[in-house]
């Protein structure tokens, strides 16, 4: 095998079993190892899970920890047993759309011995529109405040990314290190010579849709905005279309 798969669980029952449904569908399982890591959910999510015939099942218990805490030492359990030469880290409101998904990602490596690492910042359109106005809105606040919008320190989002192992695992202390889980091992690995590739999110958004935060928005913990109603009612518009309703009456999926 070549590759294996990360994918955190944590409550989402519904989201669970499209993730895992959209990706058996698109993904050749003789290539690649799936390992969902269970965040001590204890719900039906939790069920479904022990009942997926090809994947590798891990489960913790997260007492006293923190929602980030739970992603990232859940993608650092599984990282412990990962023996392939690399290894891909997804949320379970990641969907997987094109069965060249992982294909696409492997081939970034190809004739780039120093890449470690390939995947988005964010997998989301944004309109023309919106990033005008985002521009204007910094542009007055600079102006008014005298204040420079100070940049973003961009890294390999753990949403959808495809590292190679051996750098990650001997160069950097892995996604537990008290930031949200990726940013230091991003910086790590620059810092050490590696190259980390960003693909832009609408060819990335080719390959996989990423429901953002549809985790917090149908989780019950959610809160903040992605708790609002109006939060809710827009996620269940993208949930509504022909490829999830397939993948979600398809009980098939969940067997070898």
């Amino acid at each position: 095998m070549k590759s294996t798969i990360i994918i955190p669980n944590y409550k989402t029952p519904f989201l669970t079993r499209l993730c895992l449904r959209a990706l058996r569908s698109c993904t050749d399982l003789e290539q690649t190892r799936v390992i969902v890591v269970d965040n001590d959910s204890a719900d039906e999510s939790l069920e479904y899970l022990k009942q997926v015939e090809w994947i590798t099942l891990m489960e913790r218990k997260t007492a006293g920890e923190s929602g980030p805490q739970m992603h990232a030492r859940a993608l650092d359990a599984a990282l412990a047993q990962v023996d392939t030469p690399f290894f891909a880290v997804m949320h379970t409101d990641t969907i997987i759309k094109d069965p060249n998904w992982l294909d696409f990602l492997l081939g970034q490596f190809e004739g780039t011995p120093k890449l470690a690492g390939v995947g988005s910042w964010k997998i989301e359109h944004v309109s023309r529109a919106k990033m005008i106005g985002q521009r204007i809105e910094n542009f007055i606040r600079e102006t008014f405040t005298h204040r420079r919008h100070a940049p973003e320190e961009r890294y390999l989002r753990s949403h959808c990314a495809l590292y190679r192992t051996e750098p990650v695992k001997t160069l950097t202390r892995g996604f537990d290190d008290g930031e949200t889980a990726g940013r230091s091992l991003h910086r790590m690995l620059v810092a050490a010579g590696w190259e980390m590739r960003f693909l832009d999110s609408a060819v990335l958004g080719r390959y996989v849709d990423h429901l953002n935060h549809a985790t917090m928005i149908l989780n019950p913990s959610g809160s903040g905005r992605t708790s609002k109603a109006s939060s809710r009612r827009k996620l269940e518009g993208k949930l509504d279309n022909p490829y999830y309703r397939q993948l979600l009456a398809n009980d098939a999926l969940d067997r070898s």
